[in-house]
């Protein structure tokens, strides 16, 4: 039986993809006041874009329970040989730390029948998402839970992450903005640019227009290549996020096209309106 992967919500993985991977997505939480919604399930993103932007307060996040991870783990070790479970930068979210928790509980419980392997990949949204659709493919393949870890570990070394933002407002007060706080009460006409290191938040770049800040999107792809693999992330801009995938495509291999995805509500909560984004693998690590 092939090894089942595990990953969260945050990963933005289209639901087509999800679908033909049979891959298992445990969803964070999104909650407008007293209103709480699982993330990809509840909320339509039209509604949720709707709410983050007229509402009158922000929305939290939070990650899902132990208990939650656990009930996973324990219905999919029935039928099958082993679990890796593939999540967000324990930097950005205790949702790691909640999956490690449980799938050490599931085992010392003795309900699990087969080895579950927890990743911290560090990166986050399609970055993620391409990671794991990767591990699913060789999972299909008949790749053991011992090869798929080191495989998650040598995806992890080639992945990068790189957006455009509107504004830091919603990073900000979401408490994400990490190692990129010299963005913060600069020139207001900015457009910020950030980039995950190791996990965590930092400045890519200033710039004074949006056109400027795609440009230096596509840059930052080329300086990055060659690339294995590539997706286009955007919150509320699906026109500029078809360009880009256009203008990416010669950059990927065998004449694919970059997937294209839109964020979801826990990674919108904190990169907000107007985020663009790209998600690539490079061929080897550089």
């Amino acid at each position: 039986m092939p090894v089942k992967i595990v990953t969260d919500s945050t990963a933005d993985i289209p639901g087509d993809l999800v679908s033909e991977f049979g891959i298992e997505v445990v969803p964070l939480k999104v909650r407008f006041g007293t209103e709480e919604f699982f993330d990809g399930i509840d909320l339509p993103k039209d509604e949720f874009y709707r709410r983050l932007i007229d509402g009158p307060t922000l929305p939290t996040t939070s990650q899902p329970s132990v208990g939650e991870f656990a009930e996973v783990y324990q219905r999919l070790a029935q039928g099958a040989d082993g679990i890796l479970s593939f999540h967000l930068s324990a930097k950005l979210s205790g949702t790691y730390n909640s999956a490690r928790q449980a799938a050490e509980q599931v085992s010392a419980g003795g309900t699990s029948i087969c080895p579950i392997e927890v990743v911290d990949s560090t990166q986050t949204s399609m970055t993620l998402g391409l990671m794991v659709l990767r591990l699913a493919r060789e999972a299909a393949a008949g790749l053991d839970i011992g090869e798929l870890s080191a495989l998650a570990n040598d995806l992890i070394s080639r992945s990068e992450f790189f957006v455009l933002l509107d504004t830091l407002e919603y990073l900000q007060k979401g408490g994400r903005v990490g190692k990129a706080r010299a963005l913060i009460g600069g020139i207001l006409k900015i457009k910020p640019m950030i980039i995950l290191r190791e996990g965590e938040v930092h400045e890519l770049a200033k710039e004074r227009t949006r056109r400027r800040g795609i440009a230096r999107l596509l840059s930052t792809a080329a300086d990055f290549g060659p690339v294995e693999d590539m997706a286009v992330l955007h919150s509320t801009t699906p026109e500029e996020a078809e360009s880009l995938a256009n203008e990416l495509t010669a950059m990927m291999p065998e004449g694919r096209k970059p997937i294209i995805s839109r964020a979801g509500s826990v990674i919108g909560t904190h990169a907000g309106p107007g985020a663009l984004g790209i998600s690539l693998l490079k061929t080897t690590a550089h």
